[in-house]
């Protein structure tokens, strides 16, 4: 039986790319699979794979693991400081597990900067993180984190990306408007990631409220720990479904639109999740 999983359908151009040597366009939909274990499952081709949009079904060209572009942001608050080390130590393991993705580092401290960008060499950015240090005064900014990292993002005009923010804080002293905070992370559509760690959850969550709500709506995940040992955990269980993630390109008609688009899986047990749509 084929499973049938409604996509995220992503804010799209208005004009399509017409791709080379075909006769019509093609989009990309992004999709994590598993199998009955809910482990990821990455040895699938594009026959294991079925698209519609509506009721016609489209034409598979290519399946691959999702390479996307990764922000990772720390908190280097002052808040944190005490468990910083552990911090730093889960992010680098992190970025050592997802791969060859181009990583860029970022910070939210008293004031949110880039550390590195995606054209920096592995090593580099593991070099500038292992050289980060937390500061001795100033509040988190995390809205503020996460924003520079979606201008970052969308200035590359990536199809697809993650934020991942790492939190030590149990409150958000960003200070800029709240809409125009949010605004760099929706128009950038990346999916945003949040791994939160303070032991005052209520507080946490109150004060932390737009970006959960950012997390679900771009389909990406919100997590609470409770002790910053707990960093590495919830960033290997993010990095094993990065593993399972892939980019599914299909054919569409010329300035046809992605409506209703659902993804689905021939394999019997697995399963599959659409995260979005965009135009190849």
């Amino acid at each position: 039986m084929i499973a049938l999983v409604l996509a995220l359908t992503a804010a799209l151009a208005t004009a399509e790319q017409t791709a080379d040597q075909q006769t019509g366009a093609s989009r990309v939909a992004l999709a994590s699979v598993t199998d009955p274990r809910n482990r990821p499952l990455v040895d699938v081709a594009a026959d294991d794979f079925v698209i519609q949009e509506g009721a016609t079904p489209r034409e598979i060209l290519s399946v691959r693991p999702a390479d996307y572009p990764i922000v990772l942001v720390l908190d280097t608050g002052s808040e944190g400081r005490a468990d910083f080390a552990l911090m730093q130590k889960a992010a680098a393991h992190f970025i050592e597990r997802v791969g060859q993705r181009p990583i860029a580092l970022a910070t939210c401290g008293a004031a949110p900067r880039m550390l590195a960008t995606f054209e920096d060499e592995r090593q580099a950015v593991l070099a500038k993180l292992a050289a980060l240090r937390p500061e001795t005064t100033g509040a988190s900014v995390l809205l503020e984190g996460a924003a520079l990292a979606g201008e970052t993002v969308r200035a590359t005009g990536t199809l697809f990306s993650a934020v991942v923010v790492l939190s030590a804080a149990a409150t958000d002293g960003s200070r800029e408007a709240t809409d125009a905070m949010i605004a760099p992370i929706v128009d950038s559509n990346a999916i945003l990631h949040v791994i939160a760690n303070h032991p005052s959850t209520g507080s946490h969550l109150a004060s932390t409220h737009v970006l959960r709500a950012l997390a679900e709506q771009s389909r990406g995940e919100f997590t609470v720990v409770y002790s910053a040992i707990s960093y590495q955990a919830a960033l290997d269980q993010l990095a094993d479904r990065l593993a399972g993630e892939m980019l599914i390109e299909y054919l569409v008609p010329v300035g046809s639109k992605p409506n209703d688009v659902k993804v689905g899986i021939r394999i019997v047990g697995a399963r599959i999740r659409g995260l979005g749509v965009a135009p190849r």
